[in-house]
């Protein structure tokens, strides 16, 4: 296992740093670490990392959505309002339906087995989005409009939204069938999500601010609460629950509202994290990629992805309507929202590990827009927000 850490973290780091030096996304890089070193191609990775990688995925999940709950200050979407609302479902709406059309032509699967491919595909991906947002806000760019925390904020929720429906269409391929309680819990878990975290993140804000701690101790108590909400989601029979990472987003939310200073402090704690979490994150799902399936769907893959991307932007381009947002800066808000990489990271392998047909074609079709996407949405992002977006020096994220 020892000698897996190290190719893990030493060869994905050496290939992320190439590919940032050729101008491409970090991740692409390790990607392709986990193909080269998975069991499809020199399988170099011991067992044990590998059984325990959809864990190790989901820590890596649960840092990133933290980093991002402590960065954002949900004040400034106050004015934009109903926008704010339907990013968090229309555009994810807008790509599971497009496949749900497109997929069982070109791939040949059921209707339900493109609806579990859709829940898969139609999150956008904080990995890739909200290091490049809190850039944005850092140099005062689109804050006039609140556009970065639209973004940030429908990104993140986007994400439990989609989760959620996974859940429940993997549970009507296991013959669970589904409920109208089943699509009720979805609203219901994020509203009972945001409660919990608003509260958890309150509680921790007096704590620290009545107990002197270091910095470091706060980051484990947070992470440690964090695991605890996921269990607790996890071990929750009833037909209501609550979303746990949405929660866990909120956390960090709350702290931002109370604790300003605070939560700045380990929002660069959690930036540390995230540099070892993102290495194990994308170099377990590339070693889960079996070359072999791709080559088979690789084509049709390839245009289900574009044709996804084409209705997750038309469902972007919806929620805009009737704002003041200018047509440059909808044309922004579109291509910021299509990369792909963190939650098609975490449960990519899971119709796989739950022995559907159509796994290694869910897990493929994901790689495959990880590495579509992730690159091109961040180049998309990093060479128009200049152009596209107004800079507000007064408004810089740190002022």
């Amino acid at each position: 296992m020892l000698l897996s850490i190290s190719l893990i973290l030493i060869v994905g780091m050496s290939m992320g740093w190439i590919c940032q030096r050729c101008k491409l996304p970090s991740l692409l890089g390790m990607i392709v670490t986990g193909i080269v070193l998975g069991p499809y191609a020199l399988n170099l990775l011991d067992g044990s990392i590998l059984g325990i990688s959809s864990e190790l995925r989901k820590i890596a999940l649960i840092i990133i959505l933290t980093r991002a709950g402590l960065g954002l200050d949900i004040s400034g979407l106050k004015k934009i309002g109903r926008p704010a609302v339907m990013m968090c479902f229309v555009p994810a709406s807008f790509e599971l339906i497009g496949i749900i059309i497109l997929a069982p032509k070109l791939l040949g699967v059921s209707m339900l087995e493109a609806a579990i491919i859709g829940t898969v595909l139609a999150a956008v991906s904080p990995a890739v989005v909200v290091p490049r947002m809190v850039k944005i806000m850092d140099e005062g760019y689109g804050m006039d409009k609140s556009i970065p925390q639209l973004i940030l904020a429908g990104a993140s929720v986007d994400d439990v939204y989609v989760i959620v429906l996974f859940s429940t269409f993997t549970g009507m391929m296991q013959g669970k069938g589904a409920s109208v309680i089943s699509f009720i819990n979805i609203p219901v878990s994020i509203f009972l999500g945001i409660i919990v975290g608003m509260i958890t993140g309150g509680l921790m804000s007096l704590f620290f601010g009545r107990m002197h701690v270091r910095d470091t101790t706060k980051v484990l108590i947070i992470i440690s609460v964090s695991f605890l909400l996921v269990c607790a989601e996890d071990a929750l029979n009833t037909p209501i629950t609550f979303a746990a990472l949405i929660a866990i987003m909120f956390i960090g939310i709350a702290l931002r509202k109370y604790k300003r200073k605070v939560a700045d402090r380990l929002s660069q704690k959690y930036g540390k994290l995230w540099v070892g979490a993102e290495v194990f994150l994308f170099v377990l799902v590339g070693a889960t990629v079996n070359i072999g399936c791709l080559g088979k769907v690789g084509v049709s893959a390839f245009f289900v992805i574009v044709g996804a991307l084409i209705f997750r932007m038309a469902g972007v381009f919806v929620c805009l309507l009737g704002t003041n947002l200018e047509l440059k800066e909808k044309l922004f808000t579109m291509m910021a929202y299509t990369p792909k990489a963190t939650v098609q990271a975490a449960i990519g392998g899971i119709p796989l590990s739950m022995g559907f047909a159509c796994g290694d074609t869910v897990l493929t079709v994901a790689v495959l827009a990880i590495v579509i996407t992730a690159p091109l949405g961040a180049f998309a992002i990093d060479l128009s927000y200049k152009k596209l977006l107004k800079c507000d020096i007064f408004k810089r994220r740190n002022n």
